[in-house]
């Protein structure tokens, strides 16, 4: 019997928002596809009612979120860390076990993807979850090192797509209220 990757789903899914924070985007390759694809995620997330949780990096040195993306998520839990795994954050771990017990899939966007979500989707492993890194919403300083992050986390076994196929896996149906909610983002 073969063992098949599973559909995303939005009731089996938490979106998973890394670090895309003012200094540190500013020297991030291709920072303005991360920041559209990101913001493409959220508003697929608050659509669909899935979980979404934030992080941020040392957010006295790094700073808040760029805006794009803070005024999207407020209201939303975010933990600041030191960690680059942030399933090393105490903090972290308590606000996943506040998750539906269905939530099993973390879609996961931001930076930096050689370390934070490198280490994160290793950490989701880990921790028995199935992370699907959103490829063209994550980066690097260099997109060496976003290249090289994508090809190990795929040796590994975790799963990676652009966001339009995250968003179209999901809503599955062009028929639906939520592909006509979502219609104006996918443009």
């Amino acid at each position: 019997m073969c063992d098949f990757p599973q559909i995303l789903h939005s009731s089996r899914c938490c979106l998973l928002v890394v670090d895309p924070q003012e200094k540190l985007m500013k020297v991030i390759s291709k920072a303005d596809k991360v920041i559209k694809n990101s913001v493409l995620m959220i508003r697929m997330a608050q659509t669909l009612k899935m979980p979404v949780l934030a992080t941020t990096q040392y957010r006295k040195g790094l700073g808040p979120f760029v805006p794009e993306i803070e005024e999207l998520l407020e209201g939303i839990p975010c933990i600041d860390k030191m960690e680059f795994n942030a399933f090393l954050n105490h903090d972290f771990r308590k606000a996943l076990s506040g998750l539906p017990a269905s939530v099993d899939t973390l879609l996961i966007t931001g930076v930096e993807a050689h370390i934070c979500i490198y280490q994160t989707a290793l950490g989701a492993l880990h921790n028995g979850f199935r992370p699907w890194v959103v490829a063209d919403a994550i980066s690097s300083r260099d997109k060496k090192n976003h290249k090289l992050a994508i090809q190990r986390l795929l040796s590994m076994g975790v799963a990676a797509g652009p966001a339009e196929m995250a968003v179209y896996e999901i809503l599955a149906r062009a028929d639906s209220g939520q592909f006509k909610a979502m219609r104006p983002y996918l443009k």
